[in-house]
C-alpha cells in the first residue's frame, strides 16, 4: 500500500507567503491587484476601453471587493483578440508562447516574460513540496512538450525545486517502464488516466509496483475522481496529488494538494485574487458555498487578464491547514457549468454519473457517455468497463448488473440512461486527456 510520510516533517518551499497571517495575505493582495489593474489599463487597449465604458478608474480600487467594479474576462475575449491583443508588453519582451489546443475555436495564445516564468516555476516548486516532493527526486514527465503547458510548466519547476527531471514525454508506455526501473524514477507526472494504463500495462508484463521505486503521482491535465485516485495508490502503491491550473491565467500552479488535505488544494494566494460567483448572475456567493470559480492574476505581465472565468465549479474555505499553510484551499475542482448535460429538460453532471459507477463493485473507473436524438428524443448511453477480476458467466447475469447499474443511475440522474456493458480494456486508454462525454446531438 501507499506510504505518507508524516505532512509535519515536509518542508515548505516559501514559507514565508505559504504560512502568512490571513490578515497580511489580504493586504499583499490589495496592494498587487492596485499595480495589476494599472499594468492592464495604462497597457492593454481592450482593459483600457472596457475600463472607460464601465466608468472605472485604477485609483479606484481601494479595497478588495472593489474588484467587483471590475469587468469580468472570459475565453471569448482572449479569441476576439487572438493572437497578441491582450499581451502588455511588447513581442520582443516575450520569451515564450503556449496555446490551448484550440479545438473549439481559435486558441487561447500566452504569453511569459522572464519575470512571469519565474513566478510559474515558484508556484509548481510549491505543490511539488506540498506532495512530499524534495530536490533528492527523480521526476519522469509523461506530459507531452508542445504548447500545452502542463510539460514545460511542470519541467522547470521541478528544476526549480532542484530534481532531477526525465523529460521523457507522451506515450510509448514500455519505454516509461523501462525507465522506471533503469532510472530509479521517484515521481510520477500524467494525467490520472495515463498513469492508470502505465499500472495495467506493467502488471500485464509483469511489473511488482510494490516494489518499483516511484512513490508519488503529480496528477493534472483531466479531473481525478476519488475512485481512480483509490485505484492507482493502492495497485502502484504511490501516493497520488493533484493540481490545479488554466492556460488563461498561468498553466499548472494555481493551486495543489498537500498530504493533510486530501481532499482540496492550496491557491497561491500571493499570486491569484479569488472569487467564487453565481454562474448566472456573476454576483458572490456565501462564504463556503459552490460556485463559479473567478481568477485575477496578481502577477502576470504579460497577458494580464482580470476577473478571468473559468467557467470551473468550486468551493473555498479559509481555515489554516494541518499541514502548517495558511493559504485558502479550494474544493478540486469536478465539474463545470458549461459541461452540464441537459436530458430531457433534467441537468446531468458527468461527474454524478462517475460517483455513481465509483460506488458499484466491479466496474473500472473507465467509462464513456454518449448522447444523441436519433430517435427524435435525447437518449444518454453510457458505457461502462468491467473490472479484470468480474466474472459474468450468463445473460441473465449480464442483465442483472445492467439493471442494477441502470436502476442505481436513475434513481440519482432522474434520466435512465441505455448501460453497456464493456469487457476489461474495451474503452480506449487516452495518453492526453480523457474525454468522458460525446454529444451528438443535432438541432430538430
Amino acid at each position: 500500500m501507499m506510504n505518507i510520510p508524516d505532512f509535519s516533517k515536509l518542508p515548505i518551499y516559501d514559507r514565508t507567503h505559504e504560512t502568512m497571517p490571513r490578515e497580511n495575505i489580504r493586504e499583499l493582495q490589495l496592494d498587487k491587484l492596485q499595480h495589476q489593474v494599472a499594468w492592464a489599463y495604462d497597457r492593454v487597449p481592450w482593459y483600457h476601453k472596457k475600463f472607460d465604458e464601465m466608468n472605472v478608474k485604477p485609483s479606484q480600487i481601494r479595497t478588495l471587493d472593489d474588484v467587483r467594479r471590475l469587468p469580468f474576462t472570459d475565453k471569448s475575449v482572449l479569441r476576439d483578440t487572438y493572437p497578441f491583443g491582450l499581451f502588455a508588453v511588447p513581442l520582443d519582451e516575450v520569451v515564450r508562447l503556449h496555446s490551448s489546443s484550440g479545438t473549439t475555436g481559435k486558441p487561447i495564445v500566452a504569453g511569459y516574460n522572464r519575470h512571469d516564468l519565474d513566478v510559474w516555476s515558484d508556484c509548481i516548486a510549491r505543490l511539488a513540496q506540498m506532495a512530499g516532493v524534495t530536490s533528492t527526486d527523480r521526476i519522469q514527465m509523461a506530459f507531452g512538450y508542445g504548447m500545452f503547458t502542463g510539460g514545460f510548466g511542470l519541467h522547470y519547476g521541478m528544476e526549480k525545486l532542484g530534481c532531477m527531471v526525465i523529460p521523457a514525454g507522451s506515450g510509448n508506455t514500455e519505454r516509461h517502464l523501462m525507465m522506471i526501473r533503469d532510472y530509479g524514477s521517484t515521481v510520477l507526472i500524467a494525467t490520472p488516466s495515463y498513469a492508470l494504463h502505465m499500472c495495467e500495462v506493467g502488471e500485464q508484463e509483469g511489473v511488482d509496483w510494490s516494489k518499483s521505486t516511484l512513490r508519488v503521482g503529480l496528477f493534472g491535465g483531466e479531473p481525478c475522481p476519488p475512485a481512480l485516485k483509490r485505484e492507482i495508490e493502492s495497485r502502484m502503491h504511490i501516493v497520488c496529488t493533484d493540481n490545479y491550473g488554466l492556460t488563461e491565467v498561468m498553466g499548472p500552479g494555481v493551486s495543489g494538494e498537500c498530504l493533510a488535505s486530501r481532499d482540496m488544494q492550496h491557491i497561491a494566494e500571493d499570486h491569484f485574487l479569488w472569487e467564487v460567483v453565481d454562474p448566472q448572475t456573476g454576483e458572490p456567493v456565501p462564504d463556503g458555498e459552490e460556485g463559479e470559480l473567478v481568477l485575477t492574476p496578481l502577477d502576470k505581465q504579460v497577458l494580464p487578464v482580470i476577473r478571468y472565468r473559468t467557467h470551473d465549479l468550486t468551493h473555498v474555505i479559509t481555515d489554516p491547514c494541518a499541514c502548517g499553510r495558511t493559504t485558502a484551499r479550494m474544493q478540486k475542482v469536478r465539474k463545470r457549468c458549461d459541461d452540464m448535460l441537459i436530458i430531457r429538460a433534467t441537468n446531468v453532471f458527468p461527474s454524478t454519473i462517475e460517483d455513481v459507477l465509483a460506488s458499484i463493485d466491479g466496474v473500472s473507473p473507465f467509462y464513456r457517455i454518449v448522447v444523441d436524438n436519433d430517435t427524435g428524443m435525447d437518449r444518454m448511453t453510457v458505457s461502462v468497463e468491467l473490472e479484470p477480476d468480474m466474472r459474468i458467466d450468463s445473460f441473465e447475469r449480464i442483465n442483472e448488473f445492467k439493471k442494477f447499474i441502470t436502476d442505481k443511475l436513475r434513481s440519482t440522474l432522474l434520466v435512465t440512461p441505455v448501460v453497456k456493458l464493456v469487457e476489461p480494456g474495451g474503452i480506449e486508454r487516452s495518453m492526453g486527456k480523457t474525454k468522458h462525454v460525446i454529444d451528438k446531438r443535432v438541432a430538430q
